[in-house]
């Protein structure tokens, strides 16, 4: 394996494999050793089209020799384009139009939400579900469903209630006339891999249309494409007031949005808010790639790789069950996560955790059957 991937120059806010990678290329990895890794992990959803995409990466180099920043006091040619693509993208699902706040990461984004859904109603209370995950920022932190995550940074704001994932009447006994909004993944990420069904989310809307809440959805791990709908909740049909999007987004460059619809109140004037990066052209130009890239023949894909991946998983040894949507797919399993994940990163296999008995895989969505076939068989190996 590579030289360790630690320094001591770096703060130890990561646990960091003992493997330093140098370059990728589609669904695989190469480290400063020279050893190829099959990546089925896409950067924890991040690189949603594959290390090298040529569609961003033209667009982010033509961009590169253009404009790097021009602040957000004036106006820049790929934000604006970004902003109509995923309005587009919208209307074209039912949902209306909408309006976007570009910032730099997921917890950007929903720390926009909250801020916008407060002012919106002049209301001070979240509710948001057990297991969530929102980020590491105070706010999104405070609406994180996961209390070993809070505990050291007690006491957060916003005021926050938690309900259980599929259990309606555990949401209704939390939203009341102080609930500003519900917050919801359709699906869950670092709580274990987790769905939010169609009658859920129904009555998630109407509770929030009941109580004069807001309905908004964090798609930050689990939309672009990743369920196999360019929005996760689309199979639901119970449309959000406002979604957040970011990590498969520029395919690996940072970016954040908090998608706003037209129907929804207003919540933001100037100044209420705002990020000195927010909207990067670069980043922007990659973003508005990686949205015309992800057409129905990509989501059709996704969807037959996604039910292929997960058959595969559910009869691989030590495999309680799978769960999840399209390529954003979490085993149970019988052992340790950590443990099986480590045992295929030496074996050239990149997979993740969310949990200590759950393996994550969320492949980049370009990812073959092949590909697919090859990780299943060294899992197998793994596993014994």
């Amino acid at each position: 394996m590579s030289a360790i991937a630690t320094t001591p120059a770096l703060l130890p806010t990561y646990a960091r494999a003992e493997v330093t990678f140098v370059s990728g290329e589609g669904c695989w990895l190469t480290d400063t050793d020279g050893k190829r890794y099959l990546d089925l992990l896409g950067g924890i959803a991040v690189v949603a089209l594959g290390h090298l995409h040529p569609a961003p990466l033209a667009a982010a180099h033509a961009q590169l020799d253009a404009l790097w920043h021009a602040s957000n006091l004036y106006g820049t040619e790929p934000m604006a384009r970004l902003a109509a693509l995923l309005a587009d993208r919208a209307a074209a699902r039912g949902w209306g139009g909408t309006r976007a706040f570009f910032c730099n990461s997921g917890s950007e984004a929903v720390e926009a939400a909250l801020k916008w859904a407060r002012k919106a109603t002049g209301r001070p209370e979240v509710v948001a579900l057990e297991k969530s995950f929102h980020g590491r920022t105070h706010g999104a932190l405070a609406v994180t469903g996961q209390p070993a995550k809070r505990a050291a940074w007690e006491p957060l704001a916003p005021v926050a209630r938690f309900a259980r994932m599929n259990d309606v009447g555990s949401l209704a006994a939390v939203v009341n006339p102080s609930t500003a909004a519900i917050l919801i993944e359709p699906v869950q990420g670092e709580g274990g891999i987790h769905c939010a069904d169609a009658a859920f989310l129904a009555a998630a809307r109407a509770l929030a249309d009941e109580n004069g809440a807001l309905l908004v959805y964090d798609e930050v791990q689990c939309g672009i494409g990743r369920t196999g709908t360019f929005f996760a909740w689309e199979e639901s049909g119970a449309a959000p007031d406002a979604l957040t999007l970011a990590k498969g987004l520029a395919n690996g460059l940072p970016i954040g949005v908090l998608l706003v619809a037209d129907a929804a109140p207003e919540g933001f004037a100037p100044g209420d808010h705002g990020s000195t990066f927010g909207g990067n052209p670069v980043a922007c130009a990659a973003a508005c790639a990686v949205t015309e890239s992800i057409d129905p023949d990509l989501l059709a894909q996704v969807a037959a790789n996604g039910a292929r991946l997960a058959a595969g998983l559910a009869v691989l040894p030590g495999v309680a069950h799978v769960r999840g949507r399209g390529l954003m797919l979490g085993a149970e399993l019988d052992r340790d996560a950590g443990s099986v994940a480590a045992a295929a990163l030496a074996a050239g296999l990149l997979v993740g955790t969310a949990g200590q008995t759950v393996l994550r895989l969320t492949p980049p969505l370009t990812v073959t059957a092949d590909e697919l076939d090859l990780g299943l068989g060294l899992l197998r190996e793994v596993l014994g």
